[in-house]
Formats: structure tokens, C-alpha cells, sequence
């Protein structure tokens, strides 16, 4: 039986695919966002729309949906804004979600599955990084990532809230911004359609774990139907466990945007850290999931939607 679902963030890039996967997959969906990331034409049609904002009260949409769980994804996104205004980013990351979460506990929200971020680990002691492993977040961005998941800790603690937090290795895909600091492929496949010289930092040799949105969106949707009692720390890589290289992320866009455009080099940016791959061993013993886009299929599945949006 379908259940009522409050995504939070639902119009913006990551939001919409979920919508999109919770509706397919029979739940009643209502999107909060305040469409300062996002966009009212991404929200479902057979999905309600609140338009609030998550740091002042989001009561009317819990009074009047309803949800019997809410999919918290609303947030702050760039490790370099948060870099440049941390105090933004802790009020809309940390403030904003504990207002959702006490929002939650107060109407009686079963469940809240929190969309955090690889960006918690920080600098790993080893190549690929575990839920484990101590978190040493190396940006603003992070860290607030990173308190949120014990906030729900304490609300677990504290009123018997159910919770699960997914961190999301490097995401990408069709609808992602392509204007903003977040989202490398987005902003490559952009600029080569339009004839521009992207931009590659730190020598192109970062090396992140991206995964297709269409992946998360089903990991999301397999958590919030999962059976989590007894899990005392329901936190769960969402990625595919492969590192790629800025360079290469670049090169397979220049052939799916067919452009010989080379890129120019820029310097290392603060709060960037050298590799983030992470284990999904722990997802995948959860739930009957695992990556199903490549690699090279979903940057060209990108590069088209890019291209078809001109």
C-alpha cells in the first residue's frame, strides 16, 4: 500500500527524479520547495506543491498533507558557497533541517530519509571510504552535512523518530543546474553545447564517485520501503564504488557534446579534497539495489538532455 510522502527540495534536480520514482512506485507525493534551486515546471503533475521555505514554518504542508514520512533533500549545495558564506550555509543546511525534523516529530512523521553527502568524510585514511570511518569534513558544506545526521540521532533518541540518512557520492544527470557552483558534468555539457571553454581545477586528477540520478532516486525510494529496526546507525553510501577523474569525466563529454574544445586550467579550490570514493556494500545489503546507468550511457544520456534544452 502506498504511503503519503513529503520530498522536500522535490523541485529542484535531485527532488524531481525522486518524485518521479516514489509516484511510479505508487506513493501519494507533495514537493516543499521554495524554487530557489529549483523550478515549479519539475514538480510532478499528480504531485501536490508547497511553496515554503525550510527555515521559516513549514506547518501547513505537515497539517495539510499529512505524510506518513518525509524525504528531506532541500538544501544548500556547493561546497564553495559554503566556503565563502559559511553562516548561509548552517542556517539553511542545519538550521533548516532541524526545522524539518522538529516539524516531523510534532505530526507524527514516521520515517525521515536525509539526503547527505560524500562531503562528510573529509580527508579518508584510505582509497575507498566506509560509513564506518571517522568523519573529518574538509568544507563548511560538509560539516553541516555531517551534523544533521546526529540532529537525527537525537530526535530518534528523544521521540522514537525513524530515520536513515543516504551520503550521495558526486550526482549528476538530466535537469541537474548547469549555472551553478554544484555539478561538474552539468556545467562541462553546458558550456561545450554553447561553444564555451570550461574550466578544470586542481590539474583535472580530483577523483570522485559519480553516480546517475535515476540510481538515487531508486536507492531513496528502496530505503524509505526498507525495514531499518534495529539499525543503530542507518547511514548508507549511495554510490557506485568507481573513482573517475575530472579528465576523464571531461573527455567523455567532449565526445557525447562533439566538440574538440580543450579545457583551461585553474587552481586547486578550498575545501576540495583529492579523492571521494565510496563503499555501497552496506546500501546494497539493505536493499535490492545497485548502480544500473554507466558510466559513458548517462553522460550521454546528460549531454542529450543538455542539448535537446537549447
Amino acid at each position: 500500500m502506498g504511503r503519503k510522502v513529503l520530498v522536500t527540495g522535490g523541485a529542484g534536480f535531485i527532488g524531481s527524479h525522486v518524485s518521479e520514482e516514489l509516484l511510479r512506485r505508487g506513493h501519494e507525493v507533495a514537493v516543499l520547495d521554495n524554487l530557489s534551486g529549483g523550478s515549479a515546471s519539475q514538480v510532478p503533475a499528480a504531485a501536490g506543491f508547497y511553496e515554503l521555505d525550510i527555515t521559516e514554518s513549514v506547518d501547513k504542508a505537515f497539517e495539510d498533507f499529512r505524510p506518513h514520512d518525509v524525504i528531506h533533500l532541500a538544501a544548500q549545495v556547493s561546497v564553495a558557497v559554503s566556503m565563502q558564506d559559511p553562516e548561509m550555509d548552517a542556517r539553511i543546511n542545519v538550521l533548516g533541517s532541524l526545522n524539518v525534523i522538529r516539524a516531523a516529530v510534532r505530526h507524527g512523521v514516521r520515517r525521515v530519509i536525509y539526503a547527505s553527502s560524500a562531503a562528510c568524510y573529509g580527508i579518508g585514511e584510505g582509497d575507498i571510504l566506509e560509513e564506518d570511518m571517522r568523519c573529518m569534513p574538509a568544507s563548511f558544506y560538509g560539516a553541516s552535512k555531517y551534523a544533521v545526521e546526529h540532529c537525527l540521532r537525537s530526535a530518534q533518541q528523544d521521540s522514537g523518530l525513524e530515520w536513515a540518512a543516504l551520503r550521495f557520492a558526486n550526482v549528476y544527470g538530466p535537469r541537474q543546474d548547469p549555472q551553478g557552483e554544484a555539478g561538474v558534468v552539468a556545467i562541462f555539457a553546458r558550456l561545450l553545447l554553447d561553444g564555451g571553454k570550461p574550466e578544470i581545477f586542481g590539474g583535472g586528477e580530483l577523483k570522485r564517485d559519480y553516480i546517475f540520478v535515476e540510481d538515487v532516486a531508486r536507492a531513496v525510494a528502496l530505503v524509505l520501503e526498507a525495514e531499518l529496526e534495529g539499525r543503530a546507525d542507518p547511514v548508507f553510501n549511495c554510490s557506485t564504488a568507481v573513482g573517475t577523474t575530472t579528465n576523464e569525466i571531461y573527455a567523455l563529454l567532449k565526445t557525447a557534446c562533439s566538440s574538440d574544445v580543450e579545457a583551461s586550467a585553474a587552481p586547486w579550490r578550498p575545501g576540495d579534497v583529492q579523492s571521494l570514493i565510496l563503499d555501497n556494500s552496506r546500501l546494497r545489503g539493505l536493499v535490492d539495489w545497485s548502480p544500473g546507468v554507466t558510466l559513458e550511457e548517462g553522460i550521454s544520456r546528460t549531454a542529450a538532455f543538455f542539448r535537446d534544452a537549447t
